[in-house]
């Protein structure tokens, strides 16, 4: 049996944003499009004739912006889910939406990928922060928990100065698969490059020295 759609309804004041929105996830098989609205009225309207998951909106709104619309979404249906899409990383916007009811923030310029990770996320009753923002908001220290043992473990061996060869052989492990943890570890603390991977290491785990 093939799973339900999670059911969207897009809410931008620029059509071409939400045309974008639509040609990027119209090649998604796990969510479809039921709705557009370019503002809280016309969005609040669809929300109340349509069998709706989540509402993907954007906070620089006219008239009624994203924050005070997720607040009135969540009042009236509080089934459904809000995902903010923006291209603010203000950690003010991320915490006024989240205290208004948003279960999710994610940038405007994230891959695709990031995007349907996170309505999927979303809809499935998580919280998801792009990595981007949860570093913005937290600090790579606390995205420290999302690491796994064996990710936490690499970074000790980086910080002692080890070469990935040399980590490679400790752990018994190919160089392919130390890269694809240093990588892993890049991504999930949104760290740029290689120095400041070492630098986080360091600093984290010099006490373990």
């Amino acid at each position: 049996m093939t799973p339900a759609k999670i059911r969207i309804v897009l809410v931008d004041d620029h059509p071409l944003v939400r045309e974008g929105l639509q040609a990027r996830l119209a090649r998604v098989a796990s969510v479809e499009v039921v709705g557009e609205a370019d503002g809280a009225e016309s969005a609040l309207k669809l929300l109340a004739e349509l069998d709706v998951d989540l509402v993907l909106m954007d906070l620089g709104m006219k008239e009624v912006n994203g924050i005070e619309l997720t607040r009135l979404v969540v009042q009236r249906h509080p089934d459904v889910a809000v995902l903010i899409l923006s291209m603010y990383d203000n950690p003010e916007y991320v915490s006024g939406a989240m205290q208004a009811g948003a279960r999710g923030y994610v940038l405007k310029d994230a891959p695709s990928v990031q995007i349907v990770q996170a309505i999927e996320t979303v809809a499935g009753g998580g919280t998801y922060l792009s990595p981007t923002i949860a570093s913005c908001l937290f600090g790579p220290a606390s995205a420290e928990r999302s690491l796994s043992q064996r990710e936490q473990e690499m970074l000790e061996y980086l910080a002692k100065g080890l070469a990935s060869k040399q980590i490679a052989k400790t752990l018994n492990i190919s160089v392919r698969t130390v890269e694809a943890h240093r990588q892993s570890i890049k991504r999930k603390l949104n760290l740029e490059g290689q120095a400041e991977l070492i630098k986080f290491a360091v600093e984290r785990y010099k006490h373990k020295l």
